[in-house]
């Protein structure tokens, strides 16, 4: 009886240990309109009259086991394209910058960790349906909070947005206002401060005043926000959505801007943690021998 009441208390210490060892998630919040949701690789289908999807997932967007995404029921999945399917989905999405971020992450830090990824971004939306108060704002408060309780560690916001206020002067002018008053809400509510944000300087725009809002993108002076202009970059037929290799090269500038915003310590903090959750291997091993002894005994 002794003997059985010890090897249970070495069973729950193990569990405990074997929890403790699971590494926490990555988190990256993707918010923005279409070329943040993706829209790499539509094309209007002349059957339907409908844009659709081509389905090609170039390499540097594959999913990968260490790459996760939190649905809209909060639960985390393995990521794949296209990643706002049910975020974005009064629109078709394609091709976005969020799975080419990652995989570059990956890629160039082995032992970084898990990756999540947060999708929130929504086409057609200018940065007023953004401002505290609204829809989107509060779902990608509550969604970031979803991931943070599920076990996890914010590590910044990619944001891709300004298209829908290159429309009219008005917007335009005020854009650098409302989004500095965006990013310090977003840091408030989520409680953190120092939030790291990556944001896009416009590639195109739907309106004459693009100069104005890349200006005001450009000009940002919030501490630990990143600037990535993707102004150059390949557009598709519509003039105004990146085409699918535009989005690979640009998770990669949003990577490297990223992993260069990091002190190096940080790199060898990831990956000694790695090296740590490792062990969870031979402790799991260690668990199964001490439950089959359990259940034999």
């Amino acid at each position: 009886m002794l003997s059985f009441l010890w090897l249970s208390v070495l069973l729950i210490q193990a569990r405990q240990l074997v929890t403790a060892q699971q590494p926490s998630i990555n988190i990256f919040i993707l918010a923005g309109q279409s070329n943040m949701a993706g829209r790499g690789g539509l094309f209007n289908d002349t059957k339907s009259d409908r844009l659709t999807w081509d389905g090609t997932v170039p390499p540097q967007c594959q999913p990968n086991p260490s790459i996760l995404r939190l649905t809209v029921s909060l639960a985390w999945v393995t990521a794949h394209e296209p990643l706002h399917v049910d975020i974005d989905y009064n629109k078709t999405n394609g091709i976005g910058p969020g799975m080419p971020f990652s995989n570059a992450i990956l890629t160039q830090v082995p032992n970084f960790g898990v990756v999540g990824l947060v999708p929130c971004a929504v086409g057609g939306t200018n940065i007023q349906k953004w401002a505290k108060g609204g829809f989107l704002y509060q779902q990608l408060v509550r969604r970031t909070q979803a991931a943070l309780t599920a076990g996890g560690v914010l590590r910044g916001m990619l944001w891709y947005q300004g298209e829908a206020d290159t429309i009219t002067k008005e917007d335009s002018d005020a854009y650098k206002g409302r989004l500095e008053k965006f990013f310090t809400d977003v840091r408030t509510d989520l409680q953190y401060p120092s939030l790291p944000i990556f944001q896009v300087a416009l590639a195109s725009g739907q309106g004459p005043y693009l100069e104005t809002v890349r200006e005001a993108q450009l000009e940002m002076n919030l501490p630990h926000v990143h600037c990535v202009d993707a102004k150059g970059l390949p557009l598709e037929p519509d003039r105004l959505h990146l085409t699918t290799p535009a989005q690979v090269k640009l998770g990669r500038m949003l990577a490297d801007s990223f992993l260069e915003s990091l002190p190096d310590s940080s790199i060898h903090v990831r990956s000694n943690y790695a090296e740590t959750a490792s062990n969870f291997i031979p402790t799991s091993f260690f668990l199964g021998l001490l439950t089959t002894f359990l259940l034999t005994v």
